[in-house]
């Protein structure tokens, strides 16, 4: 095998592994299984003989070191970690992905073509024009998101195996490849076995644009809100009716808007309603609480609770119950304390000529809860923009520099303590 990053991405993103917040399973959903099977045949063919994959969907694997027994590193260079996650998010489709390719992307819109109405807009994405002129895209036909997030993760810890493999000359340590389930709906590290793993330091490849590094995340929380009304017929309902759907939409109109997903940016943090579901009987409101500082956390519960108290005392017969769940907390609690991780990372980029900047990531990442546990794990590019959604898109020219960069990576780990 040996072939380019784009074909290995078109592979991976053709084959549906959408999870399910749904599913109290571990996959979630049991096509990830379909993803994972086969790159765990892919390694096996590359010759990386321990690749496995275990009932929960998580795939371990190890690129041996290739340092001879008196290379001044030989002993001393730490093992590595390269962690993707090959399911894609639920709130959009990932069935029949038929990828676009677009040649030499010259700027202006990008009209997809299955359902005209689904537009890439340069004005909402800088990143075109800043980055991509001349650039290889890849988009969807506008029915389903791309899978970018993490497929192009995958593919390029993938190439780089290959290139690794093919090319005894670049010098590396002990390099090991995790690839998680769920990692969408925040359970990917669920069943990472840490002491199998066997790693000092890790990188998540599941970021943007080349040259975004990521060593802060949101802390974050989810919160599901739960209520129960009185059905009765709408012609005799007066007195007796206690419609849940209505009682939810009051709490969510009540949330505030200035710390919302679409008022918000930088290290601003948010309450996002991201989905209802209800009827007159019963109804429920799955929310995010997002903040960079942990301690706001609290707060944003705080000022939930006090919304439902308020619509309590509209609708006094509702039954309205608030459960908060700790999915992640920010990555630069522990990344702080372990520099040498981010300088690796740093010169690794600046090396592959990108121009390395610090972005707090308004979101989330294996890397999160990785680090909360143990392994200090920041993240790296892998290319593309957009996530969970149909508009989803992804530069072939970035991906191929993630893959420089984590070339240039796994040497530079080699230099440090040569």
């Amino acid at each position: 095998m040996n072939e380019n990053v784009l074909d290995k991405f078109l592979r991976y993103a053709k084959i549906d592994t959408r999870s399910s917040e749904e599913s109290e399973t571990t996959p979630s959903t049991q096509k990830q299984f379909n993803l994972a099977n086969l790159l765990v045949k892919e390694l096996k063919e590359m010759g990386i003989k321990d690749a496995e994959i275990d009932e929960h969907c998580y795939i371990m694997a190890t690129i041996p070191s290739n340092l001879p027994n008196n290379h001044p590193a030989h002993s001393k260079v730490p093992r590595i970690g390269l962690v993707a996650h090959v399911d894609t998010s639920p709130d959009v489709t990932a069935e029949n992905v038929n990828p676009q390719i677009i040649e030499n992307y010259q700027g202006g819109d990008i009209v997809l073509p299955a359902d005209p109405t689904v537009v890439i807009r340069q004005a909402e994405n800088p990143a075109l024009q800043k980055y991509c002129i001349g650039h290889k895209l890849v988009t969807t036909d506008g029915t389903t998101l791309l899978g970018a997030d993490d497929k192009a993760g995958v593919a390029a810890i993938m190439k780089l195996a290959e290139i690794l493999v093919n090319n005894p000359n670049i010098p590396h340590g002990d390099i090991r490849i995790g690839f998680t389930p769920d990692e969408e709906i925040g359970q990917g590290t669920k069943y990472f076995d840490l002491k199998k793993f066997g790693c000092q330091y890790a990188y998540t490849v599941d970021g943007e644009m080349p040259g975004e590094l990521n060593k802060e995340t949101f802390s974050a929380n989810s919160g599901l809100i739960k209520i129960k009304g009185r059905d009765i017929h709408p012609g005799s309902a007066k007195n007796i009716m206690v419609n849940a759907a209505r009682v939810a939409s009051e709490i969510v109109a009540r949330f505030p808007k200035y710390m919302s997903p679409e008022t918000t940016e930088g290290y601003e943090p948010y309450i996002h309603p991201h989905s209802m579901q209800g009827d007159v009987a019963s109804a429920t409101i799955h929310i995010l609480f997002r903040d960079f500082k942990t301690e706001g956390l609290d707060l944003q519960k705080k000022i939930v609770e006090n919304i439902i108290d308020e619509v309590r005392k509209l609708y006094p017969r509702a039954s309205i119950e608030l459960e908060v769940k700790e999915q992640y907390r920010n990555m630069s609690d522990t990344l702080e304390k372990h520099p040498i991780v981010l300088d690796t990372l740093w010169e690794a980029a600046d090396r592959t000529g990108v121009q390395p900047y610090w972005n707090p990531i308004r979101g989330g990442t294996d890397g999160s809860r990785l680090s909360e546990m143990g392994l200090p794990t920041p993240n790296i590019y892998n290319g593309g923009q957009n996530f969970h959604s149909r508009t989803e898109w992804l530069s072939v020219n970035a991906l191929e520099k993630t893959v420089d960069t984590l070339v240039a990576l796994v040497q530079i780990w080699v230099e440090k303590y040569s």
